[in-house]
């Protein structure tokens, strides 16, 4: 075996999780959507909190999918800044856009 064979091999094995912190994440994953069920069902905050609530058990929920189903916490620092960048201006953007939106429908009394 060469030396590049050598390190292209402890590289191909170094980036490869087992398949028990697979099904940890998808466990994660699993509670993460029944409290955001329970939560839809038992409405114990106010629709704009509410919502607050679930945007970040969202952002927790695709950190867990991006970071490990699609392999991102093995690409460089800049690549996995990027996205969290990318992320922010959306949510950021939708904050301001859409929350007014339902703060409105609020105040005019619709349900």
């Amino acid at each position: 075996m060469t030396k590049d064979n050598e390190e292209l091999t402890m590289h191909d094995t170094a980036i490869h999780d087992s398949k028990g912190q697979y099904f940890w994440v998808w466990a994660a994953l699993l509670v993460l959507t029944a409290i955001e069920v329970a939560l839809g069902y038992k409405q114990v905050f106010s629709p704009v909190r509410m919502l607050e609530v679930l945007l970040i058990l969202s952002i927790i929920k695709s950190a867990l999918i991006i970071g490990y189903f699609m392999h991102l916490k093995f690409e460089t620092a800049l690549m996995r800044w990027l996205l969290v960048l990318s992320v922010v201006a959306c949510f950021t953007i939708m904050y301001f856009f859409f929350f007014p939106d339902a703060d409105r429908i609020i105040n005019l009394g619709v349900h």
